[in-house]
């Protein structure tokens, strides 16, 4: 109540502002925005176990969020608070001091654990199957448990089925895919590439091989027709259209049966605005949604589950994801398109008066670089070029650049 009585008094003093300086005024009007931010913002703190507008409903905390908060952060920026904008200085001043020295500190406290985490994402199939484990946990507890109504420990093992079955699903596709990509169907095998002599033991061994792959892909597909068929143990198995979307995109986006077929697909889309580089584009398009789509789970899981686990599902899921792509794919991406970001882009013009083809694959140009000495090139080739010199393939002059 002495909340609400001081906001009032605020408001009834508002028709005096007129009169003071325009400093003292904005100040007044400052403290008074602070008031009726505190204000607004008390539905989201309870004492319960729950925040108010959690208690009425997802859809009312999301369109009170929407409403309100651009609202109160765009009027705390227009009129900050005198001590607050202190305060901020302040902190930065300190921030700048200590910076250096507790930067050394924590590199020498987090070097060991960054060690382990690179060991950790250089495995990559432990560390595919532990993510894609933590977040189906994840979508049980969100997807299932929270907005699937009751019976929930029992939907808890939805996430055990369909990660099996998405995994039977993922070898039957490897196996397909590698009987339509075999070009050598011979019983026997040759020592050398240029000779004529066969290897007898190794020739036993791949039709071994050979016969293992068919005797199990035959028994998974089987057995896969029995569990649906006659519906034994499904009783729990009771997946969601949404579950099942989310689920199996992000199982796509992480499975290298799945990932490879990808840039394929973007390589026929025939995209000029990528300019060649599909196979770096692939891995942090991929990665960009899977982050994207942990963050959206991780944020509703931290009201529906304990602390503890949230935090873990956050740093396996989204942590790790973001480091091993701001590490690798999307570092090797920044590369490339920094060596071609030293040439510039042709324009339309430039490229309808040269009216010429490329001289290293000698085809049509609809978008090229264009080098210091005047050449245009498509970006691949450019970048191929690149790879053995940095000399001009027409005019053998080294490329020189004016900053």
């Amino acid at each position: 109540m002495g909340m609400i009585t001081r906001v009032r008094g605020r408001l009834r003093s508002l028709h005096t502002l007129s009169k003071l300086q325009p400093r003292e005024r904005d100040e007044k009007i400052a403290e008074t925005v602070c008031l009726l931010s505190v204000l607004f913002l008390l539905p989201y703190c309870s004492r319960g176990h729950a925040p108010l507008l959690l208690s009425l409903g997802g859809w009312c905390l999301a369109t009170y969020s929407f409403l309100v908060l651009p609202v109160l952060i765009s009027a705390n920026y227009m009129y900050p608070v005198r001590w607050l904008r202190q305060l901020s200085n302040k902190g930065s001043d300190l921030f700048l001091r200590w910076y250096g020295p507790v930067w050394e500190i924590f590199c020498c406290i987090y070097g060991p654990l960054d060690r382990c985490e690179k060991m950790f994402m250089k495995m990559s199939n432990i560390s595919n199957l532990t993510t894609q484990l933590v977040f189906f946990m994840i979508c049980d507890r969100v997807l299932l448990c929270s907005f699937g109504g009751t019976n929930c420990p029992q939907k808890k093992i939805t996430g055990l089925y369909s990660l099996m079955f998405y995994n039977v699903i993922a070898y039957c596709t490897s196996y397909i895919k590698e009987l339509i990509e075999k070009e050598d169907w011979s019983i026997t095998v040759r020592m050398t590439k240029h000779s004529n002599i066969k290897h007898v033991a190794m020739s036993a061994t791949k039709i071994v091989l050979e016969w293992t792959k068919a005797v199990t892909f035959i028994i998974t597909v089987t057995f896969m027709l029995l569990v649906f068929g006659l519906e034994q143990g499904l009783q729990h198995y009771q997946p969601t259209a949404l579950y099942t979307f989310v689920t199996w995109t992000y199982y796509m986006c992480t499975e290298k049966v799945f990932v490879d077929l990808f840039l394929p697909i973007l390589l026929w889309l025939k995209l000029n605005s990528l300019e060649a580089l599909e196979p770096l584009y692939v891995p942090v398009l991929l990665r960009y949604y899977i982050i994207s789509l942990a963050s959206t789970m991780v944020f509703f899981l931290a009201f529906h589950a304990q602390a503890s686990f949230t935090a873990l599902s956050f740093y396996l899921t989204v942590y790790l994801k973001l480091k091993d792509m701001v590490l690798n794919c999307l570092k090797q991406l920044k590369t490339e398109q920094a060596v071609l970001g030293r040439f510039r882009q042709a324009t339309e013009d430039e490229i309808s008066n040269c009216d010429d083809v490329c001289a290293v694959c000698l085809s049509a140009m609809e978008r090229a670089r264009v080098t210091p000495c005047q050449h245009f090139f498509h970006a691949s080739c450019l970048r191929q070029c690149l790879k053995n010199s940095s000399i001009c393939p027409i005019c053998k002059r080294e490329y020189t650049f004016v900053h």
